[in-house]
């Protein structure tokens, strides 16, 4: 399963990777405005939007390219890795049922 982590916190990149590690998922993080992120976001199974720390224009391009591709799309106000990891695992047990 491949997600794309959009926000969140710069300190916090290796550990987003570690929990979609630890939960079988490849992981793309941008924490970071990007050139051209919509391309970047690619066909992911999974959008994850961080909505406290991203730049508005970076949501509005989550936002957007979920709509388009219809991605499913889970938004935290929090940044941090236990958020990532229930919205994970809450994505996965979806999928299984």
């Amino acid at each position: 399963m491949s997600v794309v982590i959009i926000g969140g916190h710069d300190r916090m990149v290796c550990q987003y990777r570690d929990v979609c590690e630890k939960l079988g998922c490849n992981a793309k993080v941008f924490t970071q405005p990007k050139t051209n992120l919509n391309a970047a976001i690619g066909s992911a199974d999974l959008i994850v939007l961080f909505t406290q720390p991203v730049s508005h224009e970076m949501a509005k391009i989550a936002r957007r390219a979920a709509a388009c591709r219809s991605i499913t799309l889970a938004q935290s106000h929090s940044g941090s890795g236990n958020a990532l990891r229930g919205i994970l695992e809450t994505y996965i047990a979806s999928q299984t049922t």
